[in-house]
């Protein structure tokens, strides 16, 4: 039985936050669009867009050495056509050692059953 696009983005973005979940760049970058466009929650309040596969690559290989114990909880997730909308939790461990989390909301768009639009929003 063939998935519906529904499922099928779904099932993108959770593979794309499992392989964010083992720090592995390369896994999540398959699952993205040589054009993807991401938009990260900071700075405040508008964020910083990254474009290109390069620069967004870059973007999480920089990221995970900043953020070595960088981990997403699922809270919901829930998919429209071309659209995927997940609700987290990310936690980590500062350089002190003191756990912190946020949780936040990212809206995906989905083309040709890769991530090209991944808009992050976080709380406070």
């Amino acid at each position: 039985m063939k998935m519906s696009k529904i499922e099928s983005g779904v099932r993108t973005v959770l593979a794309f936050h499992e392989a964010f979940n083992r720090h592995d760049v390369a896994g999540m970058m398959a699952l993205m669009s040589d054009d993807c466009v991401f938009e990260n929650t900071t700075p405040a309040p508008d964020g910083t867009v990254v474009v290109g596969k390069e620069a967004v690559t870059q973007f999480w290989q920089e990221f995970f050495r900043q953020s070595p114990q960088a981990h997403i909880e699922i809270e919901e997730i829930f998919g429209l056509g071309y659209r995927c909308v997940m609700r987290w939790r990310y936690e980590w461990v500062d350089g002190a050692g003191e756990k912190g989390y946020v949780r936040g909301v990212d809206i995906f768009q989905l083309k040709d059953d890769l991530i090209s639009l991944k808009l992050s929003y976080v709380k406070g």
